[in-house]
C-alpha cells in the first residue's frame, strides 16, 4: 500500500515543534520561559523552532514588559490551529490505512 504524504506538514516534522503547536492548541497562550521549562529544551533551540513557526504564520507572538522584565507570549494563530487540525487528521488517516 502507498502512503501519501502530501497531507503532512513540514513544519511539524520536527518533535520540538510538534509539541509547541500542541501546547499553544490546547492553551490560550504561553510565555517563553515556561515553554522552555515545559519541553525541557535550551533558549536557542526554542528559539529558533519559535522562530520557525512565526515564519509559517502559524503562531502569534506578543512582547511585553512585567515591570522591567521582558515577557514574550505565544500563541496559536487560526491558520496555525487549521494547519495543527489538517496534520493531525493525517496522522490519523494513516494511523487507520495500516489497520487495514
Amino acid at each position: 500500500m502507498k502512503i501519501s504524504l502530501e497531507q503532512f506538514d513540514k513544519a511539524f516534522e520536527n518533535r520540538i515543534r510538534l509539541q509547541v503547536m500542541s501546547v499553544l492548541v490546547a492553551n490560550d497562550s504561553y510565555d517563553f520561559n515556561s515553554l522552555k521549562e515545559l519541553l525541557n529544551v535550551t533558549d536557542g533551540n526554542l528559539a529558533s523552532h519559535l522562530k520557525a513557526l512565526e515564519k509559517e504564520s502559524y503562531i502569534i507572538v506578543n512582547k511585553s514588559f512585567i515591570g522591567r522584565k521582558p515577557n514574550t507570549q505565544y500563541s496559536a494563530s487560526p491558520a496555525g490551529r487549521e494547519a495543527f487540525k489538517k496534520h493531525l487528521q493525517a496522522l490519523e488517516n494513516l494511523i487507520r490505512q495500516q489497520k487495514q
